[in-house]
This record gives structure tokens, sequence and C-alpha cells, in this order.
């Protein structure tokens, strides 16, 4: 039996914090995906900003001559935290339009560290994928352990029978930005 072909991937959107944290590694894990990405050809959809670990990504991408499309709701514009220099920048009435173009315009998700709204976003993701509204795959980027006990209580969760295993699986988990890459074109 063949392996199954890799999964052909033209944009990722990566979902993110507008702030850096307290851990340069995340920031230098936001540079590497961008840089990642660019080199491998791929779009970066994101959210827009020119802020925090959004804004590193966006502009590794950039620096090393790739692509990048930002979708930013318009109260987000009034607060001027938009980044000017995109290849595409997509105004949007809410956040839950953010949330539907930013799939649309995407192949896979790459979550690296973030607060509430990164987690809002991976979630909403996550809730279409289970209802079968797409079929695209999302990796956490576990920069320093970062995301260990969200992975803990994901186990839980599946564990006390809230999740099915199938819906568990759908989130791959891996240490650095390239193993991830490397895990959503094999599924």
């Amino acid at each position: 039996m063949s392996a199954s072909p890799a999964r052909v991937i033209r944009s990722i959107c990566v979902f993110c914090g507008s702030r850096h944290g307290r851990n340069p590694v995340y920031t230098e894990a936001a540079r590497e995906l961008g840089r990642l990405l660019a080199e491998r050809g791929i779009r970066l959809v994101y959210g827009g900003g020119r802020v925090g670990l959004m804004g590193e990504v966006a502009d590794a991408v950039l620096a090393a001559g790739g692509e990048v499309i930002g979708v930013i709701p318009s109260l987000l514009i009034d607060k001027e935290v938009e980044h000017r220099g995109l290849t595409q920048l997509h105004e949007v009435g809410s956040m839950h339009e953010r949330k539907a173009l930013m799939e649309q315009l995407s192949d896979a998700f790459v979550v690296l560290p973030g607060g509430f709204g990164t987690l809002d976003e991976a979630c909403e993701i996550l809730t279409w994928a289970q209802l079968g509204l797409h079929r695209k795959p999302l990796g956490l980027v576990n920069t320093a352990g970062y995301y260990d006990q969200l992975s803990s209580f994901l186990d839980h969760v599946e564990q006390e029978d809230f999740l099915s295993s199938a819906n568990r699986r759908r989130v791959l988990v891996e240490a650095t930005p390239s193993a991830i890459l490397d895990r959503l074109t094999a599924v």
C-alpha cells in the first residue's frame, strides 16, 4: 500500500497574540513561522494587526518575500492597530466576519501562543470542523510548553466523553513551527 499524498497547502491562517508575551521564544517562534511560510511558498492569512506576535509573523513573511493577507474588523482599524504594509488587507464589520473570511481564505490553521482572542479563533474553527463545515487541519505550536495544559485539558475532556477521539485528534501539537508545518501537510 502506498503512502497517502501530501496535503497541498497554499494558505495558512495563523492565530496568535496581539502581545509578545513574557518569554522571548514566543517572538522567535512567530518570526520562524513567518520565514518558513515564505520559504515554502505558503500565503499567510491572519488578523491584520501590526502589534505583538501578529505583527512579527506578518513582518517575517514579508521580509522573506512572501504574501500576507490580513482580515481586520473596523473596530480595530479605529484603534489604529492595522498593518499597512500587507499584500492585501480586508476590512470586515465584525469579529465573526473576520473568522469566517479567514477560514474561507485558508487551507489549514496554525496557533501560536496567545490569549482569549487566539483561543476563541481556534475553538471556533475546531467547532466548525466538528460540525463538518470544513475538513482543514489545525496545529498548535507548543513553544516552550505553552500549550501543555491545554493539551492535558483536551485529553481530560475526551476522557470525560465530552469530545470524541476523532475530534480530539483534530488538534495537532508540535514543539516547533517547522514540525507543525510538516505535520499539517501529512494529514
